[in-house]
């Protein structure tokens, strides 16, 4: 397959939700990104936040033919959502690559679905921790960025499919700031698509979530808002609070705190103690399956 090929089979994403969503506010009921063709039937895989809760999607082609689709799963961990399209798209599909092979200085492309693509490279792997109880183990970082990353598809250099985009981030190289994409791994998809395909979701117990927006500063982690009507903020969690530990535990940095956190099973209740102007307060949040919150996708 050439990539000239490879880049048709990417397509773009268009997605309406409802006013009553749970997630409408925070990410709004018109979205819109990229998917990539992964089955001939016209399965596709996208960013999960461009589907959640989505009563309608379309999927328009690079010769700008537009196409209904069900949104099919989003699976929470990882951040990948399936979108099928309900009339032939008539794309060959991506075969996946190993994203655990690939290294540091490798070139790639990134693609979007309305014909934009940014030859790139590889410039770290490494643990990502999302102020929404998101947590990568290895995620891949590339740079120039893509100015549409959400759903783009990271193609290597064997015309593979090694992951799909989703956050614009800046760091700093040299004294300066660049712009930066933050890939999932399409490695985390094979384990768990029969499940997300049957069920729509992953066949385990669902982690715990508490509607905590938190961001690391010097090794702390701290609250920078809640989700209204989340766990976090029928228990009093506030902005500004410092969260010190989980139960017994103290807590380094963001991704310890989520990997604490996670060790409880949903609807358990967990204690934290915080630290707010200054002073240390336990506080105890009734935990939940943060898929409880939102509006279930419709399965074939």
């Amino acid at each position: 397959m050439t990539i000239d090929t490879i880049l048709r089979s990417i397509v773009a994403v268009r997605a309406s939700i409802p006013d009553d969503a749970f997630t409408a506010n925070a990410l709004g009921t018109s979205r819109e990104g990229s998917g990539v063709v992964i089955r001939e039937d016209g399965l596709v895989l996208t960013i999960g936040y461009l589907i959640t809760e989505a009563e309608e999607v379309w999927l328009t082609d690079h010769n700008g033919r537009v196409v209904p689709a069900d949104a099919l799963a989003y699976d929470q961990e990882s951040g990948f959502g399936l979108v099928q399209a309900l009339a032939p798209l008539g794309l060959p599909a991506v075969a996946f690559g190993d994203a655990a092979k690939a290294m540091a200085g490798d070139p790639v492309v990134l693609a979007d679905g309305i014909g934009q693509s940014v030859s790139a490279h590889i410039i770290t792997k490494q643990e990502f921790a999302g102020y929404w109880e998101y947590l990568l183990d290895e995620a891949i970082f590339t740079a120039p960025a893509h100015p549409s990353w959400g759903g783009a598809a990271l193609i290597g250099q064997d015309g593979r499919l090694l992951g799909i985009g989703s956050l614009r981030l800046q760091m700093s190289r040299a004294g300066e700031i660049a712009d930066i994409n933050m890939v999932v791994p399409i490695d985390l998809l094979p384990p768990i698509l029969d499940d997300l395909l049957t069920r729509g979701q992953v066949s385990k117990p669902p982690r715990p979530w508490l509607g905590a927006f938190s961001a690391e500063s010097n090794g702390e982690v701290v609250v920078m808002s809640v989700a209204e009507g989340s766990p976090a903020a029928e228990a009093g969690l506030r902005q500004g609070d410092i969260i010190s530990d989980v139960r017994d535990g103290e807590v380094d940095g963001l991704a310890d705190f989520y990997r604490k956190l996670w060790q409880n099973p949903a609807g358990a209740e967990i204690p934290l103690r915080v630290v707010r102007d200054g002073r240390e307060t336990w506080l105890r949040v009734k935990s939940a399956d943060r898929n409880s919150f939102l509006k279930k996708p419709q399965l074939q």
